[in-house]
C-alpha cells in the first residue's frame, strides 16, 4: 500500500513550506542536503516541524493545496498543536556529516 505525507517545513527565521512525497525520508534528505535548487535551498528550509500521512494521493495533494491557502496564522496553530516547540522532527533520521 502506497503511503504519501504532507509534510511542512521551516528554518531558523521562521519561514514555512508546504509539501507532499510519497517517501518522507528521501524527501528529507535532499531538503537537508539542498539537492533540489530552489525555495527550500535558497532559504536554507530543512526543519521537518509536522506531517500528516495518508494513503490516498489525491487526500494528500488536495490537503496540500488547502494548508497552502491557509493564512500563516492558521499553518502555525496546525504546528503548534503537535509540534509546540517546533522541533526538528527528522533530526535524527541522518549522520551529521
Amino acid at each position: 500500500m502506497n503511503q504519501y505525507y504532507v509534510y511542512i517545513l521551516s528554518n531558523k527565521s521562521g519561514t514555512l513550506y508546504t509539501g507532499v512525497t510519497n517517501n518522507l525520508f528521501r524527501r528529507m534528505y535532499e531538503h537537508k542536503h539542498k539537492i533540489n535548487k530552489g525555495f527550500t535551498s535558497k532559504y536554507k528550509i530543512d526543519r521537518l516541524v509536522f506531517f500528516e500521512q495518508t494513503n490516498d494521493i489525491h487526500s494528500a495533494i488536495a490537503r496540500e493545496k488547502e494548508i497552502k491557502g491557509w493564512k500563516r496564522e492558521k499553518k502555525l496553530a496546525l504546528i503548534k498543536a503537535e509540534n509546540p516547540e517546533f522541533l526538528d522532527l527528522s533530526s535524527e533520521w541522518f549522520e551529521e556529516q
